[in-house]
């Protein structure tokens, strides 16, 4: 449970979000390097994980980050249940209710030559799980994370930002995103969604990381 003004919550989860991307970024040459040729999504969050726990800086940011988030939910009796499995999740403290979800996804998969988008995928089984509240349920901000397998984060964002609008009503989408503040080749943008068991909004903070 959050308290305080969900505001001031917003606030922090955006800057936490930026932070960590930032040290995603200093470690991202290197966690490619011991990568096998076209990794699965598992793998590459994998690896990344272990290489933002042994950098120093990231570990300043968190108290803890774990590959395969299992959130709870609860029910009217109070007795706990695994309401599904991030990929990511920086948990701000011991209290496993407070933490930054990072869904991630593969985007524009090149196979036999042919280049597969995969952005309804990024968009169905990724937004769409924030907007269930299968992810960050009482959250006001959830995260996704693109690995571009091509490289061209660009063209991946276009693709994203067009499945987007195709299922804006599966998504509650409440407006177009709007544009963030690259960092390095990290390309950023933020969507606002109305959850569909509550009357409430999340904020989706997406980063689409190019592979190289």
């Amino acid at each position: 449970m959050l308290l305080g003004d969900p505001k001031d919550w917003i606030k922090r989860f955006r800057s936490l979000d930026k932070r960590f991307l930032e040290r995603i970024w200093a470690v991202w040459e290197r966690c490619v390097e011991v990568l096998p040729p076209d990794p699965e999504e598992d793998t590459i969050t994998a690896n990344l994980v272990d290489f933002l726990l042994r950098d120093a800086k990231a570990r300043r940011l968190f108290h803890y980050i774990e590959l395969h988030f299992k959130p709870f939910g609860y029910t009217d009796q109070g007795a706990a249940y695994i309401l599904g499995e991030i990929d990511m999740a920086v948990l701000l403290d011991q209290n496993r209710d407070r933490y930054l979800a990072y869904e991630c996804k593969r985007l524009n998969e090149v196979r036999d030559g042919v280049t597969r988008s995969l952005a309804s995928k990024y968009v169905l089984e990724g937004i769409r799980r924030f907007v269930t509240e299968q992810y960050s349920e009482g959250l006001p901000v959830g995260c996704m994370l693109g690995y571009v397998m091509n490289g061209n984060a660009v063209a991946a964002q276009v693709k994203v930002t067009n499945a987007m609008n195709a299922h804006k009503n599966q998504i509650g989408l409440v407006a177009r995103p709007s544009k963030e503040t690259p960092i390095f080749s990290i390309l950023r943008f933020s969507s606002r969604h109305c959850c569909n068991t509550s009357e409430e909004q999340v904020e989706i903070r997406h980063a689409l990381l190019p592979f190289p």
